[in-house]
């Protein structure tokens, strides 16, 4: 099954260390894994355009869709047997520790 990692910044969590994010040994464990589908950091907020139509009218918005203190930094879709081996892969994510990582289940259309 197929499980989207928000990978989000989050202000108010600990101090972020570089020493201590191994994201080389997590992205070497997904690959063992066999779990690994695509992943990649975002560019920051100020350089997202949020798209709305309205009546037939494109609107184009400098910035995110929502003014929030975290952010999305990056994402990683995975395929794994169930949603417990999903949040086992999120919480050795280093930026579980330094931000949050929300997973979703993928929803396929029919």
């Amino acid at each position: 099954m197929e499980y989207l990692l928000l990978i989000v910044d989050d202000p108010a969590a600990p101090t972020y260390v570089p020493e201590e994010d191994n994201i080389q040994e997590w992205v070497a464990d997904l690959d063992r894994r066999g779990a690994s589908r695509v992943g990649n950091r975002l560019r920051p907020p100020s350089d997202a355009t949020t798209v709305t139509v309205r009546d037939g009218k494109t609107i184009l918005t400098d910035g995110p869709f929502t003014e929030s203190k975290e952010t999305i930094a990056g994402f990683d879709l995975i395929d794994v047997e169930n949603l417990d081996e999903a949040l086992e892969i999120a919480a050795a994510h280093p930026m579980a520790r330094f931000g949050r990582v929300e997973v979703r289940p993928v929803w396929p259309f029919e």
